[in-house]
């Protein structure tokens, strides 16, 4: 009862800081996995090898989008069941995310070995990169299960009201990662192999530390035989408060897929090559990738925040939580726009500097696409807070404005008349397009949404 006292009563400004800033910190070491790999790699085997990260994200993000489909579905399934005080359902829909998450991803890592080398090349990977492609990317494939156990466990952890130890796991995995990358490219000479290794190792450790949490730790519902017996048939309904998350990962690797394979073409027409574009231009994800770790883990703190007071019916709570986190959002995305404007080469330095073009490009990654990234924060937010709230279909409307409605089209469109350049800009004109969708949405959808709850 201690936590729906709090979640109930607390300021929300200091129930914020309480669930967000480890949630942020969790989310922000979380990206620093593909970053010290890139890094590392950057460093140790050159652009080529980073290529190679580029190309296999996407296959990773595609696994992540099924974790996340149970994971995220559970913790906003476990929010609005504590927030009712249905423990039992809330106890076997955490069931049902777990069984889901852990399934999936053996399932998925068995494909990836299979089709491992049709995949590179359709996730972009040119002759120069597949050969790196393959070797990090089947090593990367076998922690898969791991992988999973990490991201849809980390949504149920928080939503559980322990973020710490999330933010323990990951910090514990992150800092395998990077004392072995060195280790394994500098002084073993395995290359993007041994990245690879370091990133599975690290993951596997946060994984153990996660199935330890749920057997012996969780503090609102316990899971046992009987509960996950019981469990199967919640799948369908966790599943669906999860598909927004699962549609925006999915979007992710659509939207990757797509811009890998354009950036490859066009940029083989110009004086770049088909190589330097698409790993700078990935470079400029996994740097934004970070920023948008921190709204994502300020949002998700907001989560269990949002699904317990709506539940309870306190929706002066919800709407004030929702304004402190879109305000909160757009100022951390406005300070990136700052960075990626006036010290885009400090940040791409760290990565490696291959030569005059390749600086080039990067810097005009940097600057062009991150543009307008000030309106991206309150996107992300929002899609969360729909989703939290048990309204799934507006979610995901959210959720495929920017990665398919919009920037699929443009960025294959736009180089047809600016070259690979067109690549770069598709970002902020399907940014400016996504947030208008956004403003349409919460015009028809605010009053509604607090006329009257819905129960997942």
């Amino acid at each position: 009862m201690e936590k729906e006292n709090i979640l109930g009563t607390e300021k929300i400004g200091k129930l914020l800081a309480k669930f967000a800033i480890p949630g942020i910190i969790s989310m922000v070491v979380n990206s620093l996995y593909n970053i010290v790999d890139q890094i590392f790699i950057g460093q140790g085997v050159g652009y080529l090898g980073n290529g190679a990260t580029t190309v296999i994200f996407p296959m990773t993000t595609f696994a992540m989008a099924f974790s996340l489909l149970f994971g995220d579905g559970s913790a906003a399934f476990l929010s609005l069941k504590l927030g009712e005080k249905k423990e039992d359902e809330a106890a076997r829909g955490t069931g049902a995310g777990i069984i889901g998450f852990v399934g999936i991803g053996i399932i998925i890592t068995i494909l990836y070995l299979v089709f491992l080398e049709p995949l590179c090349k359709l996730f972009g990977a040119s002759e120069a990169i597949l050969p790196y492609a393959k070797d990090y990317g089947r090593i990367i494939t076998y922690g898969l299960p791991f992988c999973a156990v990490c991201a849809g466990g980390a949504s149920i952890i928080r939503a559980d009201g322990n973020p710490k130890f999330n933010m323990i796991g990951l910090f514990a995995g992150t800092i395998i990662n990077v004392v072995l990358d060195p280790i394994f490219i500098f002084i073993f000479h395995w290359g993007v192999k041994g990245a690879a290794f370091a990133t599975i190792l690290g993951q596997f450790a946060n994984a153990v530390l996660n199935i330890y949490y749920f057997s012996k730790k969780m503090k609102n519902v316990s899971l046992n035989r009987f509960v996950f017996r019981k469990s199967i048939s919640y799948i369908p309904r966790v599943s669906k408060l999860g598909i927004s998350s699962f549609i925006t990962q999915m979007a992710l690797v659509v939207a990757m897929a797509t811009r890998n394979n354009v950036l490859v073409t066009y940029g083989a027409q110009s004086k770049y090559g088909p190589d330097i574009p698409v790993t700078t231009l990935g470079i400029t994800m996994k740097t934004f990738a970070i920023i948008m770790s921190i709204v994502i883990g300020l949002s998700a703190g907001a989560q269990p925040i949002f699904g317990y007071n709506y539940g309870s019916g306190k929706y002066d709570r919800v709407k004030k939580t929702f304004k402190l986190v879109a305000v909160l959002s757009t100022i951390i995305c406005t300070v990136a726009f700052f960075l990626a404007q006036f010290k885009p080469m400090a940040i791409i330095s760290i990565f490696g500097s291959e030569s005059d073009l390749y600086n080039e490009f990067a810097i005009k990654c940097m600057r062009i696409y991150l543009m307008l990234i000030p309106t991206v924060g309150i996107q992300i937010m929002s899609g969360i807070f729909f989703q939290a709230l048990g309204y799934p279909v507006q979610a995901s409307i959210l959720s495929l404005s920017k990665q398919i409605i919009f920037q699929l089209p443009v960025t294959i469109l736009l180089p047809v008349f600016m070259g690979v350049e067109g690549v770069l800009w598709a970002g902020p004109v399907s940014d400016v397009l996504a947030f208008t969708t956004m403003i349409v949405m919460f015009l028809i959808y605010w009053k509604k949404i607090f006329s009257k709850p819905v129960i997942a």
